[in-house]
């Protein structure tokens, strides 16, 4: 493979420059990997050896001090995944048969799927060439009079245009759920996202996200009714949940199953993850802030459009660095891709718009022409490694397999 050798000839001098070893010797670079210490493996020990593993004392604490940290007087409801989440928030707002629910095509299929699975039709469409986030403006386009809420997504860890989703909501009398699984703790206009004025905001910590239990997310409103209705509703529909049954100093036997619920709870176990790396978010960030900028200043003479920042008050929360590559640049996307993997660095492209999908294509009718900026970025993007253990060497690496293949 000449061409490959040639790229690993011309990291290894760029290496060699910077006092790092050649590419061969090192071990394989992930695209993401979890930053769990002793303190989370402590918390969970504690947990074990306290007799309660499932949802309990442990997930109250950390569904309080996860609230505690956005402030803003919400109320917190954790779960066993951003996608149980939004399933709920949607289900507590009464989203049906026969409704719509607008969501971008650059997302993952759980933003999608949960309209699907109470029999509600998701709209698919384009976003933002700059910032990849939904667009107002193909909001708008959608809206029919079956419309009854729309889920913007914070692409990257980039909040969307708030402001105007809000407002245009509000003219339409449409419900705002926002999928922030890439977006704690992004900051929107000075306000952490999770405590803005829409119905229900979702967070994720699955193991490749800011902070992580593993499996897991959090569903965060002001409205007490949808707080109570997803308590209800993540645990079989029961009015009384099992930790204050099985925790009763008298006799608690007698519960009532008031709806048709579902098996979404966190563990204590997981949850004990939780409290600890809430603890550690603001060095998490911090951190991912350093890469990001790192990678602004070493890649910004490359043929590649780097991912947009915050504005000016607000907060990127850095969960992804992806990439675009320009007119200018000698190789596609997935050739960039293979010399990367060579040279033992992981990628990732996120996404596979949803319209390009199968299921989504052919069920709801969709062609490409319809999401120009998603099928512009699409074939041009890819996700560099990006996370919290990463080192200063590790991202030299990535760097000059770049500057190796592109310059």
């Amino acid at each position: 493979m000449p061409q490959v050798d040639g790229v690993n000839k011309k990291m290894g001098k760029i290496m060699s420059e910077l006092n790092l070893a050649e590419p061969e010797a090192l071990p394989f670079l992930p695209f993401a990997l979890p930053d769990i210490g002793e303190e989370e493996i402590a918390e969970v020990v504690e947990c074990l050896r306290s007799g309660w593993v499932t949802t309990g004392p442990k997930t109250r604490q950390f569904e309080q001090e996860f609230g505690a940290y956005l402030g803003g007087g919400v109320e917190t409801v954790s779960v066993n995944s951003a996608t149980a989440g939004l399933h709920l928030a949607l289900e507590a707002l009464g989203i049906g048969p026969g409704d719509e629910v607008i969501v971008p095509t650059m997302t993952f299929t759980a933003t999608a799927e949960v309209v699907r699975y109470l029999g509600a039709q998701p709209v698919l469409v384009d976003v933002d060439a700059r910032t990849l986030n939904i667009a107002p403006s193909a909001i708008e386009a959608a809206i029919t009079p079956r419309t009854k809420a729309v889920i913007p997504v914070h692409y990257a860890g980039l909040a969307c245009d708030m402001d105007a989703i809000l407002a245009l909501a509000a003219r339409h009398s449409l419900r705002v759920i926002e999928d922030a699984a890439h977006a704690f703790p992004a900051v929107c206009n000075g306000r952490l996202v999770g405590t803005l004025a829409s119905d229900a905001t979702v967070f994720s910590f699955y193991a490749n996200k800011t902070m992580t239990t593993g499996e897991g997310g959090m569903v965060v409103t002001r409205d007490p009714a949808l707080a109570a209705r997803v308590r209800l509703m993540r645990i079989h529909g029961i009015k009384q949940d099992a930790f204050a049954r099985y925790t009763s100093k008298t006799p608690a036997w007698f519960y009532e199953v008031v709806a048709a619920g579902f098996k979404y709870n966190l563990t204590d176990i997981a949850a004990a993850i939780g409290v600890q790396q809430l603890r550690k978010i603001d060095r998490f960030l911090l951190r991912r802030k350093e890469l990001a900028h790192g990678y602004a200043e070493a890649l910004k003479d490359l043929p590649l459009q780097l991912p947009a920042d915050a504005a000016p008050g607000s907060g990127h929360a850095w969960h992804l660095y992806m990439v675009r590559l320009t007119a200018g640049a000698r190789l596609g996307r997935d050739e960039l891709i293979g010399r990367l993997a060579a040279a033992g660095i992981g990628t990732s492209v996120h996404f596979i718009p949803l319209h390009r999908h199968p299921y989504w294509r052919d069920s709801c009718a969709l062609s490409a022409h319809q999401f120009p900026e998603a099928e512009a970025s699409f074939a041009a993007m890819l996700t560099l490694p990006l996370y919290t253990r990463m080192t200063d060497a590790d991202q030299q690496r990535v760097i000059a397999a770049m500057h190796a293949a592109l310059s």
